[in-house]
């Protein structure tokens, strides 16, 4: 069988981006790669795709975090290996807003700003609107641009955001993002999706 598995990427891989994925994951049916967790990323390209095949259904979320680092880090070096696998079907991307020192951005779709609303600015950290329409700063998003990724949601820190991204509350906001992409890429219209399970426990 060589079904391309259906993936969103995730520009974070803190403690509370894994908390928050997992909740997610169990609430829709989808799976989360949190071996693939880490600031920055441990896991390479190749080692990410192959947890992903080995994930029992889709859509499957995947973290990737350059912890700040200078132009391509880890991260960025595994999303871009990931994103272009003749395995791999990218659904969409959630890039998540950072301060970091050299201020990398990318251009964006559409940010979801910390109360739940779709505004065409970026956002900041703290999930609130920023002054320029289509692009957001983050650590591990300089290499969006070069992808082919049919939408990139715009989100702050996830988890946080003042709480009100708390995985506790169940992270809505990026809840709302990841619910974007699948309902944007038509991925509930497809038989796949008919497989989605509630899982006990993610990967």
């Amino acid at each position: 069988m060589n079904t391309r598995r259906r993936v969103i990427l995730v520009t974070d891989g803190d403690e509370h981006t894994k908390r928050a994925l997992e909740k997610i994951a169990k609430e829709i049916g989808a799976r989360c790669i949190s071996k693939s967790q880490g600031n920055p990323s441990k896991l390479t390209g190749p080692e990410l795709v192959k947890l992903i095949k080995q994930a029992p259904y889709d859509p499957v979320l995947v973290m990737f975090d350059d912890s700040g680092i200078v132009g391509e880090g880890s991260g960025e070096n595994a999303l871009k290996y990931v994103a272009v696998h003749k395995d791999i079907e990218v659904l969409g991307a959630i890039a998540v807003a950072a301060k970091s020192r050299h201020e990398e951005w990318a251009r964006i779709d559409v940010s979801i700003d910390r109360d739940g609303e779709l505004t065409p600015y970026g956002v900041d950290k703290f999930g609130i609107p920023e002054l320029e329409i289509g692009r957001i700063n983050g650590d591990t998003v300089y290499c969006l641009d070069q992808l082919n990724i049919p939408i990139v949601v715009g989100i702050g820190d996830v988890g946080k955001m003042a709480r009100k991204d708390s995985y506790k509350l169940g992270a809505p906001i990026t809840k709302k993002a990841v619910e974007l992409i699948l309902e944007r890429s038509g991925f509930f219209d497809t038989k796949e999706s008919g497989k989605m399970a509630n899982p006990d426990i993610c990967k």
